[in-house]
């Protein structure tokens, strides 16, 4: 399992998306309905995926395992008729030095989640935990998000705009990518606060003289030639 690198925390999911396709690498998107119970709250770091089946334990081994940085993964089935995490084991995950929690599922205890402060994401709040016998067996570390799997090994990132799900194998790629491409477009930002339109900086004008001309151009193509950039 890789360990998390701080300079991922920098790191938006939209730079993480583009960067995945600038390079050609699947990026896979967990459902839109997991949502941040902490907005402005990001994370990254390795999964430390569990299936859930009614008992913490499993979720409290998961934590013991899981390196520094790792992002609690808890399959519930998406269950709508309990909470699978509450206070407690959110504080044990942010005092192990979890990064994140992500629960296909509910979640419980939510004014208190919200003072403890890991970024956490759920299907929502719901105020009964399991009421149900777990079965007996050995714990599942994997946890599947509305059909994403989630293996032990894959490297999560979280926002606002959703989360991000990526092999490990080329994740230093898409790095690299994504920061220069975050650099880039914060410059522009930059520049635009200070008083210089974003047509202006991408010489809008030219590209639309260049497409009366050749309807084949593309603003690509046109920022490409001229070594701009930006993702849309």
């Amino acid at each position: 399992m890789p360990h998390a690198d701080p300079a991922h925390r920098t790191l938006s999911t939209a730079a993480i998306a583009d960067a995945s396709l600038r390079i050609g690498v699947l990026a896979r998107p967990a459902p839109p309905t997991l949502v941040p119970l902490l907005p402005g709250a990001s994370f990254s770091g390795p999964a430390a995926p569990i299936t859930h089946l009614g008992s913490v334990d499993v979720i409290l081994q998961t934590i013991d395992d899981a390196p520094t940085g790792a992002v609690v993964v808890v399959d519930n089935a998406g269950r709508d008729d309990e909470a699978c995490v509450g206070d407690l084991m959110v504080l044990e995950a942010l005092t192990a030095g979890m990064s994140g929690m992500v629960v296909w599922g509910r979640h419980r205890d939510t004014a208190q989640l919200r003072q403890i402060g890991l970024p956490l994401h759920s299907l929502g709040a719901f105020p009964f935990g399991p009421r149900r016998v777990p079965p007996a067996g050995a714990p599942m570390a994997v946890a599947v998000l509305g059909g994403v799997a989630v293996a032990p090994g894959d490297y999560l990132f979280g926002d606002d705009d959703g989360i991000l799900v990526l092999t490990p194998d080329r994740l230093d790629e898409v790095v690299e990518a994504a920061l220069a491409i975050q650099a880039t477009e914060s410059a522009q930002a930059e520049r635009m606060h200070a008083g210089t339109s974003l047509r202006t900086q991408l010489d809008f004008a030219a590209y639309r003289a260049g497409q009366a001309a050749d309807p084949t151009l593309t603003l690509r193509r046109h920022l490409a030639e001229r070594g701009g950039a930006i993702e849309v």
